[in-house]
């Protein structure tokens, strides 16, 4: 055994923090962007917003620049790519050729407007902040115009949001109204606490009358007094035990001159399993009618809600995307163009930056610090937006039969198929896709949704699952509602177009389209 030195070369993928931040940055939605920009800027002194004139240096920028070709956009798309090209150090430093009279003539007044201008930013963010809180109802997520004015005919109108309560809480308002005894009240109250979202009573009143204690002396009775006291607050069918009890009280507060109201009545009590089965055959003997008096007895029980409270579960549920891509058809040619609404717009506070260059010394190691960290989110923002319009316009160009006729022109692609043509990695594809909304004139969509497997045809080309699924919908809403269209069948059907597909395939698409079986699609 002895000592020696050894010479060897390897590669190893260093992770950077710049990196880190990066990869993190372009999987974020919209929505975690600007939580992840709101949540630095509190850290971080010398980041903050501009205007929507205003560079990320906070220089004035032309109303022309923002009008740019396609081709223009590509090719910003494609040199943003180099960070050397994007932020350098000289674009933070003081101007060497300023003679040095004129600098100190001039610091103390600069200094002076800084500060001035920092006090002002100061008070009109504390402003704003009381003006969003007061009036955050009329904003809607979307950038407010400073230009605009209340008596501005073109001004975007914005919806006042309507006061968000609870089913619990609409039962209770309307209690309030009624005149009870104190002991109904409580009793009424103890039983909207057992409704559930779907205004259903879940537990029995047996029961919650064993729950209660014995010195109270509460009686079924009393509940179920209480009960048709919840019963007749809206939502109709409200309180209701069962599907059949919510129908009903539903159809007791019709007419009474209602077409077929009694019919009704009497499928809703006894025979709603037969025609959830859509057991047509055995309901006309039950009710010793026609065909024409069961279609509109089964027409009376649909337009029913068997869910009243589905409403109130509903409000604030709404769930609204921000689409990063705009898809339009300039000349001929299918372009994807960013939305300037969702890019942040950050700049470098310029009284700090002055501050870091006539002070470099160890004291101002912070600032540095946090300089640089500033530059690398406003260069990591601009690369996030480069890399999804890139992606997004080569989605575009394969897919521009989807853009021009539909679902049904949809080709399959991978996300190789991108990753190779930008020389990119697949896992990028993927963050990029995830969460990142293109706009188009069929409609928003997300940008996996372009993505999708392939099935090979008789001719031995290929067809995407999007398509088939699409060519599914169209089978089944153009089929006879009194025959509908098996499994089998369409897969016969799809056949006879050339596209080879398995009938478990088919119950797969068909399930995942929501579109029930040709059992539960049969009607009269």
């Amino acid at each position: 055994m002895k000592q020696g030195l050894q010479l060897r070369f390897s590669q190893n993928l260093s992770l950077t923090p710049q990196l880190q931040q990066a990869i993190r940055l372009l999987q974020l939605s919209t929505l975690e962007l600007n939580q992840e920009i709101d949540v630095l800027m509190q850290t971080n002194p010398l980041l903050e917003r501009g205007d929507a004139d205003e560079d990320e240096y906070g220089n004035a920028v032309n109303d022309n620049a923002d009008v740019a070709p396609a081709s223009d956009l590509q090719d910003h798309a494609q040199d943003s790519e180099a960070p050397e090209q994007t932020f350098s150090e000289h674009d933070f430093e003081l101007n060497q050729n300023t003679s040095s009279s004129n600098e100190t003539g001039q610091s103390d007044n600069n200094q002076q407007d800084a500060t001035n201008e920092l006090e002002l930013n100061t008070s009109a963010t504390e402003y704003s902040a009381e003006f969003n809180d007061e009036f955050d109802e009329f904003s809607n997520g979307s950038r407010w115009d400073e230009n605009s004015t209340p008596a501005d005919d073109d001004s975007d109108f914005k919806q006042q949001e309507t006061l968000q309560i609870s089913l619990r809480e609409h039962l209770l308002s309307q209690l309030k109204l009624m005149p009870l005894s104190e002991r109904d009240q409580s009793l009424t109250m103890l039983l909207v606490d057992s409704i559930n979202e779907d205004g259903y009573l879940e537990e029995s009143l047996e029961d919650i009358a064993e729950q209660m204690p014995q010195e109270l002396e509460i009686e079924e009775l009393e509940l179920q007094t209480a009960l048709r006291h919840i019963q007749h607050l809206d939502p109709a069918g409200v309180g209701a035990r069962n599907l059949s009890e919510c129908l009903q009280l539903q159809l007791d507060l019709m007419p009474q001159d209602t077409p077929h109201l009694a019919l009704a009545r009497l499928v809703a009590m006894h025979h709603l399993p037969a025609l959830g089965a859509r057991d047509f055959t055995k309901l006309r003997k039950e009710l010793s009618c026609d065909d024409a008096t069961l279609k509109e007895v089964q027409h009376l029980i649909t337009s029913l809600n068997p869910r009243p409270g589905s409403a109130f579960s509903l409000i604030g549920s709404e769930h609204y995307i921000q689409h990063e891509v705009i898809v339009k058809k300039v000349k001929g040619i299918w372009i994807a163009s960013l939305n300037d609404g969702v890019i942040p717009k950050l700049k470098i506070n310029q009284l700090y930056a002055n501050i870091l260059k006539r002070n470099r010394d160890s004291s101002s190691q912070y600032l540095q610090s946090q300089m640089q960290e500033a530059k690398w989110m406003i260069k990591n923002i601009q690369q996030r937006f480069s890399t999804i319009l890139r992606v997004s316009q080569a989605i575009v160009d394969r897919q521009r039969n989807f853009l021009e006729y539909g679902e049904v022109a949809m080709r399959p692609l991978v996300l190789r198929e991108i990753a190779d043509e930008l020389e990119l990695h697949e896992s990028t594809i993927s963050r990029v896709t995830t969460s990142k909304y293109m706009l188009t004139p069929r409609g928003i969509f997300e940008l996996k949704y372009f993505f999708g497997s392939s099935v090979s045809t008789d001719s031995g080309g290929t067809c995407s699952a999007t398509a088939i699924r699409a060519l599914i919908k169209q089978l089944v809403d153009q089929e006879n509602p009194k025959k509908p269209y098996s499994d089998n069948q369409i897969t016969e059907l799809l056949a006879k177009q050339g596209i080879v597909v398995a009938r478990r395939t088919i119950a797969k698409y068909r399930e995942a389209l929501n579109i029930a079986p040709a059992s539960l699609r049969k009607s009269l």
